[in-house]
């Protein structure tokens, strides 16, 4: 397989200091996609696994990110090739790739990702990716630009780490510690201990393998945490995520001092839960 050179991959490969920070893209608008661009972040998740995202939102919101320095991941809804393709047909480069169990569902995430005789990604000469015709040799050329990224989320695939990471074409794995921490027993509590050491040991296991690995914490202190365990890139909370917490947070100020019935949320956030 050739060379890959995709930008998110770039951009990982390159970075000086710390793990390059992103975020995640749920409120499902190309407004606050731009403005979360302009935040300053390197890279961010367009969801659609757990948002009502639709195609045609998922291209304005590409539009949108184009003319900041964020380089978008998007999130498909689930390791279905038609999904996949249609993601790809709309412009994007970098695909993260939720509930991989095992290597033959990597294959097919990598399938899914490339043309022919690499995969089985169908062909479509005129699309956004292509620039709708206009980019020279776009068919030949398309899979070296490819980033495929597979969600590692519960300790039967951290089990199957080496044999998913062996997959030619997958070029970086992703520790949900959301639905890990749940698979765990421990809901809504990414900190736990436990949860924590495995995470330690999936990011050890991914570096030995030779891959990239990156995650998400719902705090700084978590993501702090994550980068001194050695995570690649790293993603911060959501667009939605610093829209609540800063509307409590002014709530609170202006309502005098919180009840004991504060919200479920903020109670998350101060118990350093995740909560994105």
């Amino acid at each position: 397989m050739e060379p890959k050179m995709n930008v998110f991959l770039n951009l990982v490969r390159n970075h000086q200091g710390n793990a390059p920070l992103g975020s995640w893209i749920m409120s499902a608008s190309p407004l606050v996609a731009e403005a979360m661009g302009h935040a300053g972040f390197e890279w961010a998740v367009v969801d659609m696994e757990h948002t009502p995202l639709d195609m045609m939102e998922v291209i304005h919101i590409l539009q949108a990110v184009a003319g900041t320095k964020m380089l978008p991941v998007v999130r498909v809804p689930w390791n279905d090739k038609v999904t996949i393709k249609r993601v790809l047909d709309a412009g994007a480069t970098t695909v993260l790739v939720p509930f991989v169990q095992n290597a033959d569902e990597a294959r097919q995430a990598v399938s899914a990702m490339l043309y022919p005789p690499l995969g089985q990604r169908g062909m479509a000469a005129m699309s956004r990716a292509s620039r709708f015709g206009t980019t020279p040799n776009y068919l030949q050329n398309a899979n070296q630009f490819m980033c495929v990224i597979v969600q590692l989320e519960t300790p039967e695939a951290i089990a199957q780490l080496e044999a998913i990471a062996a997959v030619p074409g997958i070029d970086a794995l992703f520790i949900g510690p959301g639905d890990l921490s749940a698979s765990m027993g421990h809901v809504g509590n990414a900190a736990h201990p436990d949860v924590i050491q495995l995470i330690q040991d999936a990011v050890n296991r991914a570096h030995a393998a030779g891959k990239w690995v990156g995650t998400v914490g719902g705090t700084p202190s978590m993501v702090r945490q994550y980068r001194e365990m050695g995570f690649d890139f790293v993603a911060i909370a959501s667009d939605l995520a610093f829209l609540v917490r800063s509307a409590q947070a002014a709530v609170q100020e202006l309502s005098g001092p919180a009840s004991q019935n504060a919200p479920v949320a903020t109670a998350a956030i101060e118990q350093n839960k995740e909560v994105y």
